[in-house]
Order: C-alpha cells, then structure tokens, then sequence
C-alpha cells in the first residue's frame, strides 16, 4: 500500500485515509472513486446496502491501478448475517465488484434476531473460505465486540476492524479503547458529521489559525488519534482537500477544544434497529 498512515488491525495494514462511497450511485460513484484513487486513496469502503458495488468495482478496475495496491471493504446488511445467508450475500457481492475477493469483509449492523454465533461462524468462514482477507464488524458498541471478538476467537479467527460513527461531536473513548484492547482498528464513518462541523466556530478558528480547510482540521483529528475515517465527497476539488492532511499537525490545545465539542445528543445515525449504544 502507498499510504502513508497505515493502522494495524490484527495482521490487516489499512489505509487510515479511506473513501466512503454511501449515497454515490451510477456515474456520480464511478467518477468520485476514480477521482480518489487519482488523488492518492488506497482504501475504498462501499456496502451491499449502498447498491454501488458495481460501480465501485468498475471504477477501480478502470483505474489501471493493481488490485493489490487497493484495500477494499465492503459490508453485510443486517438482515443477511445469518451463518449461510452472510456467505451467499459476501458471495453476491464479490461478483458485483468483479473480484475475488475484498481485502475487509464486515458485518454492516447486528441484528437482534439472529444469534451472534451464527453471525461469526458465517463471517469466519468467509474468511477462511478465500472471500475476504480480512473480518470485522460495523456498529458494535463495547459489549458485543467484545461478544464478537470472543467468538471469532472459538472459531480461530481475529476481527481487524470495528467501523463507527464518530466525529467531534460525538464521544466514542470507550469503542475506541475496546478495539485497542482487541488490537483492532476503530474506523469513523461520518467523519464530518454529515458536513455541519465545518461551519462550527471552533473548527473554524482553528482552520484559519493554521490555514487549512475546516474539513482538514477534522480529518487530521481523527489521524492524531491514530482512527481511520471514510469522508464521503463527489467533488474532486473536496475529495483531493480531504486527502491532505499529512503535512501538518494540530496541538494538543486544539485536539482538545475539537474534543470539547462531543455531546449526549451528537449522534446522528439512529436507525430503528440500532444496538444499545455506550
């Protein structure tokens, strides 16, 4: 891999600077991803649920770049995580990217009515079946990854990764410790909190202070805590700004007023099937 901040998750190097691709579709997906991959990303995120796995992997193979030099992940819905239907899903999704395998394979929410184990054993399988790389999960609050990681474990495996969301306004410390503790890498989805934060006076300052963009200023206070983040743009312009951040550093003063920020009410994804959150 090429990028220059590469996190550790139990054997997996992921790209710390990620793509997001929620919400792209069609021409709109194929021309953000190929403008991110011109731009210097190696890690691509899409899901089943997004319905751009297609054009995802279109976009990559039309970069010209090797597959190997682009981590991929992509995701299970909820209602598919059951042992044989989270293999069949992992399956379909593989021939809509047109590859053979994805380098980060990850349960995209728990479900409630279907036992964890069965989750597992199907993720672990996929794993040892050649369909992934690499195994995690997306949205387990402390208890069940720590539920999760233990299964995995009777099953021999390890998790890489545990994709949340997180941003300043949003406190994530005990996610966060826990995928440590399990040698995993946490991963933020809505990185920019759906884009508010950069009108936020805080963020602002600090970007006028140190003449960066205030979606700079976020994004390298996800780096300086050594979290990976997916930010999500179908502007180049945007896409190229966000990529930018590895030639400065913010102080300790201002990672702690961006901190300061955090809220009871910052999260914004509250889906009705949502777990009992830390």
């Amino acid at each position: 891999m090429s990028d220059a901040f590469l996190l550790d998750g139990n054997g997996a190097q992921i790209p710390a600077r990620g793509f997001g691709t929620f919400q792209l579709r069609e021409d709109i997906c194929r021309r953000a991803v190929r403008a991110a991959l011109e731009t210097g990303y190696r890690h691509i995120d899409t899901a089943a649920m997004y319905g751009n796995e297609v054009e995802v992997g279109e976009a990559i193979a039309a970069s010209g770049l090797p597959r190997r030099d682009i981590f991929v992940t992509t995701k299970v819905w909820t209602q598919d995580i059951a042992e044989d239907n989270l293999l069949r899903s992992a399956a379909d999704s593989l021939g809509r990217l047109g590859m053979s395998h994805v380098d980060l394979l990850l349960i995209h929410w728990p479900n409630r009515d279907i036992p964890l184990a069965s989750s597992m054993r199907g993720l672990c399988r996929a794993r040892k079946e050649g369909l992934a790389t690499y195994i995690g999960v997306s949205n387990f609050p402390v208890a069940l990854l720590n539920q999760a990681v233990a299964l995995a474990g009777e099953q021999g495996e390890k998790l890489s990764a545990n994709q949340c969301e997180f941003h300043p306004r949003l406190d994530q410390s005990k996610v966060i410790a826990a995928c440590r503790a399990h040698g995993m890498v946490f991963t933020s989805y809505s990185p920019l909190g759906r884009g508010d934060l950069v009108q936020h006076e805080t963020i602002r300052a600090i970007a006028q202070k140190i003449a960066r963009k205030p979606s700079q200023v976020i994004l390298r206070w996800h780096a300086q805590q050594n979290v990976a983040a997916i930010p999500r743009s179908s502007t180049p312009a945007h896409i190229a700004e966000n990529f930018d951040i590895a030639d400065f550093a913010l102080s300790d003063a201002d990672m702690a007023a961006i901190s300061a920020l955090a809220s009871p009410d910052g999260r914004l994804v509250i889906p009705s099937f949502a777990p009992d959150w830390d």
